[in-house]
């Protein structure tokens, strides 16, 4: 009798930064294997997030919130959620990110690689 292996969902990666060639380029670059949502604004962030978004890329200057309150939002709710900030501003000393990458990056492996380590924090956490 064949052993059966409960299926995994796909993971669901939201992407926020008001930049669409730089968003939709974000999403461009993650494999097929996770259900990507892209956000140009805060407020299509808020729209977006929910309990089973499992990684998000988060820009810090949206042009109608702050990328800070939407991160701070996110930590209060109660999704068990990665976050990577991606920013041009250097990163402030306390700052509630899993990870924090410098604008400009080295490519879409910056992205693919960032995303995998934030999936694998959340599957060993």
């Amino acid at each position: 009798m064949p052993i059966e292996l409960p299926m995994t969902e796909t993971p669901t990666v939201l992407i926020v930064d008001d930049n669409r060639p730089l968003a939709d380029g974000f999403a461009r670059a993650l494999p097929d294997e996770y259900d990507v949502v892209t956000a140009y604004t805060g407020e299509q962030a808020r729209e977006s997030f929910h309990e089973g978004v499992d990684a998000v890329l988060l820009d810090r200057r949206l042009p109608d919130v702050s990328g800070d309150d939407i991160l701070r939002e996110i930590r209060e709710s109660d999704c068990d959620c990665r976050v990577a900030v991606v920013s041009a501003d250097e990163r402030p000393p306390d700052f509630d990110c899993d990870t924090y990458l410098t604008k400009p990056l080295a490519g879409a492996d910056v992205i693919r690689e960032t995303v995998a380590d934030l999936l694998d924090l959340d599957v060993s956490a």
